[in-house]
């Protein structure tokens, strides 16, 4: 969806991408407790920067979201890393256009299929 063509409609129509913290956007080992983030994952922040130049409103999306402890670090964490601040959720709604998560699997719209082609785990 977030080809180039695509950035100005999602910014236009007031659409927001979510991105994972731990994994996605940071490296991620081991918890380390709420004031350690990892390094950035360089492709990733790339990416980010590139949407929100193009206007596009990027929200860290992460279960961190409901420890209010942890949002010091992570607002921290963008300042140094994106250049500013972003918003951090815990949830999605009806003008979120993509999640991008190293945990989440794509599963084909209104078919319960993966996308990948892949065997379920279990």
């Amino acid at each position: 969806m977030t080809g180039n063509s695509n950035l100005n409609l999602v910014a236009a129509r007031g659409g927001w991408i979510g991105v994972d913290l731990d994994g996605t956007l940071a490296e991620y080992g081991t918890w380390r407790g709420v004031g350690h983030i990892g390094a950035p994952v360089p492709a990733m922040l790339a990416r980010v920067k590139r949407w929100r130049a193009a206007g596009v409103e990027v929200r860290i999306f992460t279960a961190r979201a409901g420890d209010a402890e942890c949002l010091p670090a992570i607002q921290e964490w963008c300042q140094t890393h994106v250049g500013e601040v972003l918003p951090v959720t815990a949830t999605k709604d009806y003008q979120m256009v993509e999640l991008w998560d190293d945990r989440a699997v794509q599963v084909l719209a209104n078919t319960g299929q993966r996308a990948d082609g892949q065997e379920d785990m279990l």
